[in-house]
C-alpha cells in the first residue's frame, strides 16, 4: 500500500502525523492552528474516545481549551478517569468534535452531502491532581459555556472538588477537516428535474428564561443579554 504523503507543517500549524492524515480527500485536511482552536472553542461538546477492555468507548462531555490543553470534565467514577489513575497514570484518547454547517442536496442520492468542519486531537490525557490548575479548568469549563459565567457564580467546594474530575490533553497531534461550497453533481445529472442546492443551518440562542426561584431583584446578566 501506498503510503500518503504528509504535507510539510507551516509557521502558525501543527506539524502533520500518520494519524492526522486523512486517506480520503485529504485536501480538505487543515493544520492551521488558529483554525483548530476556532473550531474548539466553537463547541459546547466533544466525544472522547479510548479502549477499555479491548473495546472501543466513546463518551460525549463537556470541555474548555486553555491556550494549547483541552480540559475535558467528567466524574470521579467515570470510566476514562479511573482509567488515568496512579496505577495507569496516562489514557490514550481521541477527541472529536463536530459542526455541520449545511445539508447539501444533490441531483443524485450519491452526491449528497453535508458542509461541515471538525477537529480531531490525538494524545494521551492525564488526571488533573493540582488543585489550582484544577480549579482553572472548572472556571474554564463553566467560561466555555457561558463566557463570564464563572465569575457569576458560587465556586465549587471541598465536597464538589471532590466528586469532579477533570482530565488534561494537550494540543500536539491534530487536526481539521473542512466542506465548503456546493453540489458536486456529475455532468450527465445536470439536466435532471431535481432540485439541488445547499440548505444553511444556523445556530441561534433564545430568550433566557430565570429559575421560577431567583431571588427578588436578580437582574439579567449582561453576559446572557450580549447572547
Amino acid at each position: 500500500m501506498q503510503a500518503t504523503q504528509q504535507p510539510a507543517p507551516r509557521p502558525g500549524a501543527y506539524t502533520p502525523t500518520g494519524r492526522t492524515v486523512p486517506t480520503r480527500s485529504a485536501d480538505r485536511a487543515s493544520y492551521d492552528r488558529e483554525l483548530v482552536h476556532a473550531i474548539l472553542d466553537e463547541a459546547y461538546v466533544c466525544h472522547l474516545g479510548f479502549v477499555r477492555d479491548g473495546a472501543p468507548v466513546v463518551l460525549p462531555t463537556l470541555f474548555a481549551r486553555v491556550g494549547e490543553t483541552l480540559y475535558v470534565h467528567g466524574s470521579t467514577g467515570s470510566r476514562p478517569l479511573r482509567m488515568t489513575g496512579k496505577a495507569d497514570p496516562g489514557l490514550p484518547v481521541c477527541l472529536t468534535v463536530t459542526h455541520v454547517d449545511a445539508l447539501v442536496l444533490a441531483r443524485s442520492a450519491f452526491h449528497h452531502s453535508v458542509n461541515y468542519r471538525s477537529a480531531v486531537v490525538h494524545g494521551v490525557a492525564y488526571d488533573v491532581t493540582d488543585p489550582e490548575e484544577k480549579r482553572t479548568a472548572l472556571d474554564a469549563l463553566v467560561d466555555h459555556v457561558v463566557p463570564g459565567r464563572s465569575a457569576d457564580s458560587r465556586p465549587a467546594d471541598k465536597k464538589e472538588l471532590a466528586a469532579t474530575a477533570v482530565i488534561r490533553l494537550d494540543l500536539g497531534e491534530v487536526s481539521a477537516k473542512l466542506r465548503t461550497g456546493g453540489v458536486n453533481d456529475e455532468p450527465e445529472d445536470l439536466a435532471l428535474p431535481h432540485w439541488a442546492g445547499v440548505v444553511p443551518l444556523r445556530k441561534g440562542y433564545g430568550t433566557p428564561v430565570g429559575d421560577p426561584g431567583l431571588a427578588p431583584g436578580t437582574a439579567l446578566p449582561g453576559y446572557l443579554g450580549a447572547l
